[in-house]
């Protein structure tokens, strides 16, 4: 990255700069996350770019945010985000880990091949909305299948209204079915399980080899994971393209709207079920159950949506328990340093 960019270019926008006093426009400089590092942060300005330590005193950050440093290069503080993407950390750590701020269109990245799996793109869109972002389906690997047009006509069944696209990720003037996301200004995600060739079309997108590219094991048709840390990547065309690795336990939290909204047909039809509460299980009057049974809601779909409501509301209980958890013992130490201090005090 050798030329700067506007603020503009890097997706400022009248949100974050009416959160700026007058003294701390004058005073201060925005700065976006570009990439993140265990123990430091990668920004990009108007000035160029700077490498930022973390401190404990700091926020949870994650690429896409927008901080502010003083002229002398020191943290001064975060901006309100206006979108997140976040999850259940994964493996068994009981958190809420972010993934990535300030974003505009999120591409669903799956392959027309054994990978393709209408499930995990629910669980896709669930997020997506409920971080209140446009999802656009993106099918890769078309070179590499005989019939796209099923695989398409089987994501486009999840929701009417969503964009899906079939391209070749190696393949330029494929790959430009993408450009109408990608203007100027633009923040674009990529996200999707590991080696489906989110890496080719950021390579294809950016004009350049910036990410490394695995291939595809031929008993499984799932490619070699290569992505390895998240990271914000201006496009020679306009517009700001992040790379996330392949999120193999992508786990739901604070999403119930997200998942409502991403399964509208089912939450449309249980407002006329009999019961407020219904679980659409065996309880009299269910209208989900008796569109299952009549063949207009696929069965799959319905067990995913169960599924999903109940894993973000297993996630949300288990992270409020902990933070509850760790008020009480914060109670409980401030207590017992109180009592020592009188004691010696005496």
């Amino acid at each position: 990255m050798t030329h700067t960019f506007s603020l503009s270019q890097l997706g400022w926008q009248a949100f974050f700069q009416q959160q700026l006093s007058l003294e701390e426009w004058e005073n201060h400089v925005a700065w976006r996350v570009l990439a993140q590092h265990r123990a430091t942060l990668e920004l990009i300005s108007e000035r160029g770019l700077f490498t930022l330590a973390l401190t404990p005193n700091m926020p949870n950050l994650t690429v896409g945010d927008w901080l502010l440093l003083d002229l002398d290069f020191k943290f001064v503080r975060a901006l309100d985000r206006l979108s997140l993407f976040a999850r259940k950390a994964a493996g068994s750590k009981i958190d809420r880990q972010s993934i990535a701020a300030n974003i505009d269109t999120v591409f669903i990245v799956s392959s027309l091949n054994h990978d393709f799996n209408l499930s995990r793109l629910e669980r896709y869109l669930a997020l997506a909305k409920g971080a209140q972002v446009e999802p656009v389906v993106v099918l890769t690997k078309l070179d590499c299948c005989e019939e796209p047009e099923s695989y398409s006509q089987q994501a486009q069944g999840l929701d009417p209204m969503l964009m899906v696209l079939a391209v070749n990720g190696l393949d330029v003037s494929s790959v430009n079915a993408l450009s109408p996301w990608c203007r100027s200004g633009k923040t674009l995600a990529f996200m999707g399980s590991s080696g489906v060739g989110k890496s080719t079309l950021v390579n294809t997108l950016l004009g350049e080899g910036e990410q490394d590219t695995g291939g595809v094991r031929d008993d499984d048709s799932k490619g070699r994971h290569t992505t390895t840390a998240r990271s914000l990547h201006p496009m020679p065309g306009g517009g700001l393209l992040l790379d996330t690795p392949g999120m193999r336990e992508l786990q739901l939290t604070d999403c119930e709207d997200g998942v409502h909204e991403a399964f509208g047909d089912i939450s449309e039809l249980a407002q006329s079920c009999k019961f407020q509460d219904c679980c659409h299980q065996q309880e009299p009057g269910c209208h989900v159950k008796a569109a299952v049974e009549a063949g207009t809601i696929d069965a799959r779909r319905l067990n995913n949506y169960l599924k999903l409501l109940r894993e973000q509301a297993f996630n949300d209980a288990s992270i409020a328990e902990k933070r509850a958890t760790s008020r009480s013992l914060g109670r409980f130490y401030r207590s017992v340093q109180t009592e020592t201090k009188q004691r010696k005090n005496k």
